[in-house]
């Protein structure tokens, strides 16, 4: 038995959130528009309109002749909980398991709760994650340590800066100064040993590897405006992060000879 077709403002209201969701969290904008498309279509819409850049959705009901309707996207991070969750969401509509009210309701929920692990836990995985990037790049067990302290007070740079100056690159250029100048001092005090393993291990949890792989994703799939946008903020990103450690060497260069 079909399902009766709900309001055309419900069924956009799904999509657009579902849709903002993915989007914040660290979706593909194909992936996106996918969802978006789908889940119309799982309430009967037989034709729509979804077209996704980083920073702004459009989505309109053209079988229906509802208008055009946009959202703008400020904020991203990754949370690929709640792309998921999002993803689950949609599936279950297809399958017939929610209605549009049901399924707004869950999205909004998603939308509305915290991230999904603490500061405090991704801190601790961001400085045992630099201890082992040091490993895997062949350095010394003798630097596990002071590249978990590196790594950690770079990653915790990343969490506090924004609640004071939310530039994205300020913040990665300041994290980047952090981690360079505590490898320093620590290879210069005896603490550590191999100054440029313990440097790239250390940076490895600030390096844009999921906004790398979403470009990719994207230009592959022919979404030229997005893919191209995603790789000019990674290596912006990546530019912000080797400034930050270049000013540093530069400074104990100069401290050295003098």
């Amino acid at each position: 038995m079909q399902r009766e077709r709900p309001e055309p403002g419900q069924i956009t209201k799904v999509c657009m959130l579902a849709g903002k969701i993915m989007l914040e969290n660290g979706a593909e904008t194909y992936r996106v528009e996918d969802t978006m498309i789908r889940i119309a279509a799982a309430f009967g819409v037989s034709r729509a309109q979804s077209s996704v850049t980083p920073t702004s959705i459009m989505f309109t009901l053209e079988s229906l002749d509802e208008p055009a309707h946009l959202m703008r996207i400020s904020e991203r991070s990754t949370d690929l909980r709640k792309v998921t969750i999002a993803n689950d969401i949609s599936r279950r509509i297809s399958r017939g398991e929610l209605s549009a009210e049901a399924a707004y309701e869950r999205l909004r929920k998603v939308d509305a709760s915290s991230a999904g692990y603490p500061s405090w836990l991704r801190l601790l995985v961001a400085a045992v994650a630099s201890g082992c990037f040091l490993i895997m790049f062949q350095g010394s067990w003798v630097d596990f340590v002071p590249a978990m302290a590196a790594g950690g007070a770079g990653y915790l740079a990343t969490i506090l800066i924004p609640r004071y100056v939310p530039i994205k690159l300020f913040t990665e250029f300041t994290a980047s100064i952090m981690v360079g100048l505590l490898s320093w001092l620590m290879v210069h005090t005896g603490v550590g040993r191999d100054l440029d393993k313990l440097i790239i291990g250390s940076l490895m949890p600030l390096v844009p590897g999921l906004l790398i792989t979403n470009a990719v994703r994207d230009l592959m799939a022919g979404h030229l405006v997005s893919g191209l946008s995603k790789g000019a903020e990674a290596f912006l990103t990546a530019f912000a992060i080797g400034a930050g450690i270049a000013i540093v060497l530069s400074f104990g260069t100069e401290v050295a000879g003098g």
